[in-house]
């Protein structure tokens, strides 16, 4: 069974960093694009940024310049970098990974999501 677990999130003051790593768990096979979304209570999920497996990476406006996107493809694991938080970065932040993994002795190609984790930029 493949798992996405995000971890890394917690209470920041603004201006600060917080390190979001997603470890993905399973007979994986490969994974395609691994990307980060965020979403603010009543409102709906956005994109921060994703990066392909060649490297290519793609961020929100409110994310450039301030959050790198990396990945250890040997550890299937992908990484959040955030710098010069602001409390408008507040939100639950959700790893997504688009890979194909054995399941029930197949190979599968899906798309999976962590649980999310908690981000609060607050003074």
């Amino acid at each position: 069974q493949v798992q996405l677990v995000e971890s890394g999130g917690g209470l920041v003051q603004p201006g600060g960093s917080l390190r979001l790593s997603c470890a993905a768990s399973g007979t994986i096979f490969s994974i395609n694009d691994m990307g980060w979304y965020r979403q603010e209570p009543g409102k709906q999920r956005e994109l921060v940024a994703t990066m392909t497996s060649s490297g290519r990476t793609n961020y929100a406006e409110s994310a450039k310049g301030r959050f790198t996107i990396s990945r250890d493809n040997a550890k299937n694991t992908g990484y959040l970098q955030m710098n010069s938080l602001k409390p408008e970065d507040t939100a639950v932040y959700y790893c997504n990974a688009q890979l194909v993994a054995v399941v029930a002795g197949i190979l599968v190609k899906d798309d999976y999501w962590g649980q999310g984790t908690q981000v609060t930029v607050s003074s």
